[in-house]
C-alpha cells in the first residue's frame, strides 16, 4: 500500500506535512522555517508529532461526521473511516486556520452527488450541514474555491424539529449571556434542499469570509480521538474545560467566568450535549479567547430519546440534568478558581436576564399544551426555579 502524504497549510501558507506511517499511524511534521505554531497541542518548539493509530486528534477532528460524511464519501470514492482520504479529498476549507491540500492530482468524483457534498470543503459534526454562500435572497452549497462565510443546518430524520430548537435556544442563550457570547444566526433557505435550515455565520473568517482565524476545539485540543463509537468527545470532565482555557487562554480570568456562566445557562436551557467539540479558543487581536457559544439545543424535550445526563462529568462524577443545582455548579465553579463573590454575581445577573428572556419563549396562543413552545417553556423555567431560584 503507498504511503500517502498531505501538504499541511496554515492561514493559506505551508507549514507541514502530514504522513501516513507503515504502522498505521501518522506523523505531522513542521517545515524548515515554520515558526508559529498551527495548534495548541502541536508545539512548534517540537518539530515532528506521531500519533499510533490514524490521523493525529487534531486533524481527525475536521473531519465530518454522520450525513455529511456519508455524502462525501459516496461522492469521492472514500470508505468512511479514512480520515486522511477525506483531509485529502475535502480539507481545503477546514474550520480554524488549519487546511489540507492534495499533492497529488485530484481525485475523481460523482457528479451527481457533488454539489451537495461541498467539494474542497469540510465540517464536523454529526448534524445534517454544510458550507454554503449567499445567492440573492437565499444561500446555496458552497463550490471547490472562494469564501464560505456561513454554514448551513438542516433537521434529522430523528429529530425533525432541530432547527427551530436550535434557533429558539441560542435566541434565549444571546439574551441571558448577551449578543456577543453567541454566534450570529437567522433563519433561511439553501437550493438543493426542501426544508429550511439555521444560517450561521462563521467567526472562524473576517466579514468577507477570506481571513482565516484559528479556532480549535477542545477535542483538539486535548487530543481526544474521536472513537470507533464517536464517544471520545465526551470522554473528559468541565475540569478539563477550565484547564485548557487555564493555560492556552489570553485572559484566563475572564474567560473562565463566562465559561461558567454559559455552563449555568446550558444547565438551564436544558442542553446535555454540550461535548467538548461544542467548546472552542478562537483567534482574536488579544490572543487566544473563548470562542461564542454554538450548537446549543434544550436536548430534555425530547424524553429519552437524548441521554438526559450532561455531556461532561463535573466534579469528578456524571451529572442527571435533575442535579444539575446551584450548590453543584458553585462548588465546580471554587474548584476552578472563582472567588465566592464572582459566582454571587453570575447567578445574581442570570436571574435578572433569564426572567427577562421569559417572553422569548411564550408559545402562541393556538398551540396545544403538549406543544413545541409549551414543552420547551416548561422545561426551561423549571430549570431555572432549581438553578437560578425563580
Amino acid at each position: 500500500m503507498a504511503v500517502r502524504t498531505a501538504t499541511v497549510l496554515f492561514k493559506d501558507g505551508p507549514a507541514g506535512t502530514l504522513v501516513e506511517t507503515a504502522a498505521g499511524g501518522s506523523r505531522f511534521s513542521y517545515l524548515p522555517g515554520q515558526t508559529q505554531a498551527i495548534a495548541c497541542c502541536l508545539p512548534v518548539a517540537r518539530r515532528e508529532h506521531e500519533w499510533p493509530h490514524g490521523v493525529h486528534p487534531f486533524f481527525q477532528h475536521l473531519t465530518p461526521e454522520g450525513w455529511l460524511r456519508e455524502r462525501q464519501a459516496r461522492a469521492a470514492g472514500l470508505a468512511e473511516g479514512d480520515d486522511l482520504g477525506f483531509l485529502l479529498a475535502y480539507g481545503g476549507d477546514c474550520i480554524g486556520a488549519v487546511s489540507i491540500q492534495d499533492p497529488a492530482p485530484p481525485r475523481g468524483t460523482d457528479s451527481a452527488d457533488l454539489a451537495q457534498a461541498n467539494p474542497g470543503r469540510t465540517i464536523s459534526g454529526l448534524q445534517p450541514k454544510l458550507l454554503v454562500v449567499k445567492a440573492g435572497r437565499s444561500y446555496r452549497p458552497a463550490g471547490p474555491s472562494g469564501p464560505a462565510p456561513f454554514i448551513a443546518k438542516f433537521n434529522s430524520e430523528s429529530v425533525p424539529d432541530l432547527v427551530r430548537n436550535e434557533a429558539l435556544s441560542l435566541r434565549w442563550i444571546a439574551a441571558v449571556l448577551g449578543q456577543a457570547e453567541v454566534a450570529r444566526f437567522k433563519l433561511g433557505h439553501v437550493a438543493g434542499f426542501d426544508t429550511g435550515a439555521l444560517i450561521v455565520t462563521r467567526f472562524d473568517r473576517d466579514a468577507a469570509g477570506a481571513i482565516k482565524y484559528r479556532q480549535e476545539d477542545f477535542a483538539q485540543i486535548l487530543c481526544r480521538p474521536r472513537g470507533l463509537d464517536l464517544r471520545g468527545k465526551y470522554d473528559a470532565g468541565h475540569e478539563d474545560l477550565a484547564k485548557v482555557i487555564a493555560e492556552h487562554s489570553a485572559r484566563p480570568a475572564v474567560d473562565l467566568d463566562r465559561l461558567f456562566r454559559r455552563l449555568i445557562a446550558f444547565a438551564s436551557i436544558g442542553n446535555c450535549d454540550a461535548h467538548l467539540k461544542n467548546f472552542s479558543l478562537l483567534e482574536t487581536k488579544d490572543g487566544l479567547r473563548l470562542s461564542p457559544a454554538y450548537d446549543v439545543i434544550n436536548t430534555t424535550i425530547y424524553g429519552g430519546q437524548f441521554d438526559r445526563t450532561l455531556a461532561l462529568r463535573m466534579n469528578g462524577a456524571p451529572v442527571p440534568i435533575e442535579a444539575a443545582t446551584r450548590r453543584l455548579l458553585t462548588d465546580f465553579a471554587l474548584g476552578i478558581g472563582i472567588r465566592r463573590e464572582a459566582v454571587d454575581l453570575a447567578f445574581e445577573s442570570l436571574a435578572r436576564k433569564a426572567k427577562r428572556a421569559a417572553k422569548i419563549l411564550q408559545p402562541p396562543s393556538a398551540e396545544p399544551a403538549d406543544g413545541f413552545r409549551h414543552r420547551f417553556a416548561e422545561s426551561v423555567g423549571g430549570a431555572c426555579l432549581r438553578i437560578l431560584g425563580q
